[in-house]
């Protein structure tokens, strides 16, 4: 089942990261294709043939359908691979999971997206990823900047006392968090001494071999 997987990644964005981080954790083996997103390879025909919304990540299953984002990419996974669990095993851990997960992403990825897509001469026009193009607006990358600060924080408070962003047990939260505070150098904001729970999570993930991917 796995050969017929193909994965469609670039290995130096975020959003495919995610998916290759929680790959790695299910262990499931893939044939990985990359995607030049500094060339623009995402607009290309072969690529839209793939994916029109010119996004990464996607993986193509055995049977040829594609999962084009991270939260179906997640799901088919989490389906198909159970073990080990990563969106919870009780209703309890679940909504718990999707609600951090959630937040992670609105409060930490959307925000360091913000700030770079709306702040980067280079992305003039990309303000938004996908097939269409949108015009800069400056003060959102202003506000991204303060948002992505103001997550640190919540983040850091909900890891004072808890292991993991949604509890006790490593789950997609974590890959998806994790990957946020990464991200947010691109807008020079980082923890520091300010977030001490935050850097010894941080820090303790790094002990994955995931991570390194």
């Amino acid at each position: 089942m796995t050969d017929n997987l193909t994965f469609y990644d670039c290995a130096t964005a975020p959003s495919p990261r995610r998916a290759r981080i929680l790959l790695a954790e299910k262990g499931v083996a893939h044939h990985t294709v990359q995607v030049d997103l500094r060339s623009g390879e995402q607009f290309s025909e072969t690529y839209r043939a793939v994916n029109p919304q010119c996004t990464v990540p996607a993986l193509k299953l055995p049977d040829g359908s594609v999962l084009n984002d991270n939260a179906a990419i997640a799901a088919w996974l989490e389906a198909a691979y159970p073990l080990p669990a990563l969106m919870g095993s009780t209703p309890q851990e679940k909504a718990a999971i999707a609600s951090w997960q959630w937040r992670a992403e609105f409060d930490g990825l959307f925000a360091v997206a913000e700030a770079l897509r709306n702040g980067s001469p280079a992305m003039a026009n990309r303000a938004l990823p996908g097939p269409v193009n949108y015009a800069q607006i400056p003060e959102l990358a202003q506000r991204g900047v303060a948002r992505i600060s103001q997550f640190m924080v919540t983040l850091n408070d909900q890891l004072a006392d808890n292991d993991y962003v949604a509890g006790a047990a490593f789950s997609v939260a974590d890959i998806t968090a994790a990957v946020a505070m990464d991200f947010a150098r691109i807008v020079k904001v980082k923890p520091d001494e300010r977030h001490p729970h935050l850097l010894r999570w941080r820090a303790q993930l790094g002990q994955r071999p995931s991570f390194a991917l």
